[in-house]
């Protein structure tokens, strides 16, 4: 071997020497980059995952809420229902009243809607015949006279009272009506003890 083959042997072993440690450093330094990735990955996975469990169960609650609220108005809706149905109950009873039951009402309530003892009573016309012996027992029993109107009033039962322009409605739907306003919430109490 001459010379220059033992030049250029050493200048490759140099070379190979040095190829060789920038490899490894790279190497090193790649391994440390995907480390380091991987540490970014894993830190960014337990967030996002944490994030999203927080944002599940802030999404459960909302909808758990939000079907409470929906189940109480359901609730509150069919309760409504059945006061409606109760009061319409009411109304029908009242409506279907028959002989001294329905006159000694009907007698009542001309005895304390009559201001002036002269007013014209239009009853219903499933009640005329009840009103006619209720005018009558009025003006005996209160020192009144009132009359019975020749037109039926356009109502399911009771009367409306007349004195020229002035009118008292007594129609037994006006009167639940208004004392329904009074009188709901012990009637729900009633019904949903």
């Amino acid at each position: 071997m001459n010379g220059l083959e033992r030049i250029t042997d050493r200048i490759q072993a140099e070379a190979k020497t040095e190829v060789n440690g920038i490899l490894d450093a790279g190497m090193a330094e790649a391994s440390r980059v995907v480390a380091d990735w991987r540490a970014r990955i894993d830190a960014e996975t337990v967030g996002l995952t944490e994030k999203n469990r927080r944002a599940a169960a802030e999404r459960e609650e909302r909808l758990l809420s939000a079907a409470e609220m929906e189940a109480k108005k359901t609730i509150l809706a069919a309760k409504q229902e059945l006061v409606d149905a109760a009061y319409a109950r009411a109304l029908d009873k009242l409506c279907s009243l028959k002989g001294e039951e329905k006159t000694a009402l009907l007698t009542a309530l001309l005895l304390r809607a009559s201001s002036g003892g002269r007013e014209e009573a239009a009853f219903s016309a499933a009640d005329r015949a009840d009103g006619e012996k209720a005018v009558a027992r009025a003006n005996a029993e209160g020192g009144k006279k009132l009359t019975v109107a020749k037109d039926a009033a356009p109502i399911r039962g009771g009367f409306i009272l007349r004195d020229r322009n002035v009118e008292v409605n007594c129609a037994f739907e006006t009167l639940l009506r208004l004392q329904r306003a009074e009188t709901a919430g012990a009637v729900a109490k009633l019904l949903f003890q």
